[in-house]
């Protein structure tokens, strides 16, 4: 049978299904409305744009003069409309459900009772038609939420609330304010599952399904899915948790039970069933189902299908079912695509922008979805404008080569995600981490030197100066040198390091002057010292007068925001010691303060000081070695976007060259309003956390930091791609600038007056007793910092919950729950999986434990940075909140017979029952609780 095919859309999806349709023998043409540059390209087609997408009666005129006799809809709108009724009517076949089947897409909350009633794993759920006990229903649930609009809503209709408050304004703006018109004239609230999650594209003709390679997309618009959502960014297939075993359960405990259920309900579905699955440690649970071909799925499946499209379909539609006798073979190979958006997208953006795309070599095709064709010249027309696919052998052959096909696209301000797939390459990228000494630059060795060479520096003692070092800064106490009632004279010498060599590149020397002079003043106020004057050296193999008063421009604006004068400096041109542009810098600080002024005072330091911190602009300048060999192996040049600031218009370079921020005026502000409160601060720099916190310490104590307490960069989440955590701690700054010990009654009042000076400020941690071994910095939850991703194919949630009729905001790391069982009942403990979260700034964990004679809850949030421990007991009600605000965040339990300390820590991941022996450098434990356990002693709040 000769097929003359009328095909409806104008996105990607629809390009790549004329494409492969054109590739059947038995197509004779194909009528596009009204199709897009790409499809005007094509053979076998032709782009009509006289009849309406929308107007079916019209279509069906149209059909029946072009003599067509089959009909495929691209998107869902038509389908729910009920197209395929017009079409049955005009006796002209069409692949795609029935307005009834159609509901599966429609209507969520439909799709969402047809699953209870078939029983088909979902998350568990409740459907709302009023706003009231919707509302009420937010409030006594405790598990994690997704809000879902249940109409049609351009694919904005899935919200996850990142707090109760959020939650609630979510539902309002759906049910009351119609933010999705009548798509929210109901509601699905449900149990968020976490997990990986997968697209499974199926044929299906009422009674058989074949299902295409399951697949994975990329939702956020930013790499590491960050920023806002689109319709998809990228896609590959098959996926490597796509199992065969898995597949088989998917089918026979999902797929084949729908379609069985929609025929034995009277609306049997024949078209393509698109099934969105989370695989749960559970199993797999079905999200939702579209009616419909998904984009830019389509584009990455239909490559690798080797059957005929135009009979499968026709199988599909036929009056009795016939899918099961047409060939179904697949290419057991893989496929990647790379979308290509207009500057701005997701936001508002620009059209008819000129766009040239040069002929893709074979293995690699280009899919067309916002262009049109004006003349001879092809313009943007879209959001989403283009995308590049290719098949290889690998998946990493396949992303190469998709890649490779971005590069024949031009237009100006086109953007594109750089890591597509980098879930599936998750393990591959943790064996491959980059370390600070692979850059060349050794931590340890630095150490090794400063040990070296304190016998000589001792020597040069005089009265006044001690001659030690290791510290932020050198001091000479004058009143002890001859000069009686006179201040202590307080140094600091430093410079920019490799940054210097960003700044070449981009031309920039201004802001790299600041950073000289921040390096030197933040390392003299944390001795307490208010600098009162800097000099700085210059070095360069010729001198380039606009290069050097640009950087001494940069030098004189630290030096004011720093309060210091910029008394002198030395510029010296020696061209056998630097080659081409090349300079390098270094600066000295002076200052001066009394001795009661003088910082830390180790002797007043104590177990439970909380250490308060304040944010970092960014990389500051320390560890570029490293950032700039990442950037090299990401094959990134200085002048493209920054993948970690995707849509903002800022290069990397120009990201990377913010300058470090000067502590400088509020840290004294604060030292003369709290001085008592304040015993130590620690200037983060070259070492990171690791090395500087300690350096501000007694032998006797460590800082304890939870790395989940702060909003971290997301130039840092970037660089966690390519950098293990733990190098990731001894090297960058990690979003932290700054760390104080203070005493905990002092604590509030050190907050508040930093806030008030414009600083972000975490509380971040507390001192605890050092263990031998331990180098004074225990990191919590470090395991957080892994590259990991969310997104379509890893979720991250945020649950809402009451304590005490407070909001508990939640957080989740890309882990998942698992259950277990202890002594008091059944347990719920945080298992590791491969998610995270990204989106995850917010998400949720919850440890649930049950006990035989009440109920325990530990949510922990990033966001409030709080720990909350309740426990109920059958005899009375024992409420512990633990706040970092409140300078707590340890629970300790003591028993009648021995000491136990609860803390939580996803590291360990114990299971109610096992031992415990302290924290250490391990960070925190799940410990056991003993059930003759016979009375429980609140623990101190610090």
């Amino acid at each position: 049978m000769s097929l003359r095919i009328l095909l409806i859309g104008n996105g990607g999806r629809e390009h790549a299904l004329a494409w492969k349709l054109g590739q059947s023998p038995n197509v004779e043409c194909i009528i596009v409305v009204p199709g897009n540059g790409g499809t005007a390209a094509l053979p076998k087609a032709t782009n009509n744009s006289a009849v309406a997408a929308d107007d079916y009666p019209a279509l069906v005129q149209l059909a029946l003069k072009e003599r067509i006799n089959l009909v495929v809809p691209g998107p869902e709108a038509p389908l729910v409309d009920g197209i395929e009724g017009f079409f049955r009517n005009a006796r002209i076949p069409c692949f795609g459900p029935s307005k009834e089947a159609a509901r599966m897409e429609g209507s969520k909350t439909f799709s969402k009772d047809f699953m209870k009633k078939h029983s088909i794993p979902t998350a568990a759920f409740e459907n709302f038609s009023d706003y009231e006990p919707a509302s009420q229903y937010l409030k006594t649930i405790s598990h994690n939420v997704v809000i879902k609009a249940t109409g049609l809503a351009a694919g904005k209709g899935v919200i996850i609330p990142q707090t109760l408050d959020e939650a609630q304004q979510a539902l309002k703006d759906i049910m009351l304010d119609k933010a999705f018109g009548d798509a929210g004239d109901e509601v699905v609230i449900e149990e968020f599952l976490a997990g990986d999650e997968l697209s499974i594209l199926s044929f299906c003709d009422g009674t058989t399904i074949r299902s295409l390679p399951a697949a994975q997309d990329h939702k956020r618009i930013g790499d590491g899915d960050t920023g806002l959502n689109t319709g998809g960014m990228g896609c590959y297939a098959p996926t490597k948790i796509a199992t065969p075993a898995l597949i088989a359960q998917v089918e026979r405990e999902i797929l084949q039970p729908t379609i069985d259920g929609m025929r034995k309900d009277g609306f049997p579905f024949r078209g393509c069933l698109f099934t969105g699955l989370m695989i749960t440690p559970d199993g797999p649970k079905c999200l939702e189902y579209n009616v419909r071909f998904g984009d830019p799925e389509t584009q990455t499946v239909l490559p690798l299908l080797e059957s005929d499209l135009a009979d499968i379909m026709v199988s599909c539609v036929s009056a009795s079912p016939l899918l099961k006798y047409v060939p179904f073979k697949l290419q057991q190979r893989f496929s990647a695509t790379v979308v290509v958006s207009a500057p701005g997208y997701p936001s508002s953006y620009p059209k008819n922008i000129p766009m040239q795309v040069a002929l893709p070599p074979s293995g690699t095709t280009i899919f067309h979805a916002g262009t049109k064709l004006s003349g001879d010249s092809l313009l943007s027309a879209g959001g989403r404008v283009i995308a590049a696919n290719a098949v290889g052998e690998t998946l990493r052959a396949a992303v190469d080569k998709a890649y490779e096909g971005v590069k024949l696209i031009q237009f100006e301000g086109m953007h594109y995600r750089k890591d597509i797939a980098y879930r599936a390459f998750r393990d591959e990228k943790a064996a491959d981490k980059l370390t600070y000494a692979q850059s060349g630059v050794s931590i340890d060795a630095g150490n090794d030197l400063v040990n070296r060479i304190k016998a000589a520096v001792s020597t040069t003692r005089r009265p006044g100066a001690d001659a030690e070092i290791g510290g932020f800064g050198g001091e000479v106490d004058l009143s002890q040198a001859g000069y009686p009632g006179a201040p202590i004279v307080v140094g600091a010498i430093d410079g920019v390091g490799t940054k210097l060599i960003i700044a070449q590149k981009m031309n920039k020397h201004d802001t790299v002057g600041i950073d000289l002079v921040a390096m030197n003043v933040n390392d003299l106020v944390v001795q307490g010292a208010e600098p009162i004057m800097f000099l700085d050296y210059y070095g360069c193999s010729k001198l380039d007068v606009s290069v050097a008063a640009s950087f001494v421009e940069g030098v004189a604006k630290g030096c004011i925001d720093a309060g210091c004068a910029l008394v002198g400096g030395e510029t010296a041109e020696m061209p056998d010691l630097y080659t081409g542009d090349d300079y390098d810098a270094a600066g000295a600080a002076i200052g001066v303060m009394r001795s009661s002024q003088r910082l830390p005072r180790k002797e007043a330091m104590v177990i439970g000081d909380v250490l308060v911190a304040l944010s970092s602009s960014g990389v500051h300048s320390n560890g570029f070695s490293l950032v700039r060999r990442v950037v090299e192996k990401r094959g990134l040049s200085y002048a493209d976007d920054a993948p970690w600031d995707a849509g903002s218009g800022v290069s990397v370079g120009q990201s990377l060259l913010t300058p470090t921020r000067i502590y400088v005026k509020p840290l004294l502000k604060v030292l003369a309003e709290c001085a008592g409160a304040i015993k130590g601060m620690a200037h983060i720099t070259g070492g990171g956390l690791t090395e500087n916190v300690p350096r501000m310490l007694p032998s006797q104590l460590a800082a304890e930091i939870d790395v989940a307490a702060w909003e971290v960069p997301t130039v840092f989440k970037w660089l966690r791609e390519s950098v293990a955590p733990a190098e990731m701690a001894r090297t960058f700054n990690n979003g932290i600038g700054m760390v104080l010990a203070v005493s905990a009654d002092g604590a509030a009042g050190v907050v508040a007056g930093l806030e008030a000076a414009g600083e972000k400020v975490y509380t971040i941690g507390h001192l605890i007793p050092r263990e031998s071994g331990n180098n004074g910095c225990v990191l919590q939850n470090l395991d957080t910092w892994a590259a990991r991703g969310s997104g379509k194919g890893v979720r991250v949630c945020l649950a809402a919950a009451y304590f005490n009729k407070k909001r508990l905001a939640h957080r989740s790391d890309g882990e998942v729950v698992k259950s277990s069982t202890g002594p008091f009942g059944s347990c719920q403990e945080v298992a590791s999986s491969s998610a995270n979260s990204v989106n995850s700034k917010n998400s949720t964990n919850i440890v649930t434990i049950r006990r035989n004679l009440g109920r325990m809850v530990h949510p922990i949030t990033r966001r409030d940075k709080t720990n909350i421990m309740t426990i109920r007991r059958n005899l009375g009600r024992m409420v512990h909140p633990i706040t970092r605000r409140d300078k707590t965040n340890i629970m300790t339990i003591r028993q009648n017979l021995s000491r136990m300390v609860h803390p939580i820590t996803r590291r360990d991941e114990s299971p109610l029952g096992s031992d415990v022996r302290g924290s250490g450098s391990r960070g925190c434990h799940m410990g056991t609780i003993d059930e003759t356990i016979r009375y429980i002693v609140r623990a101190k709040l610090r």
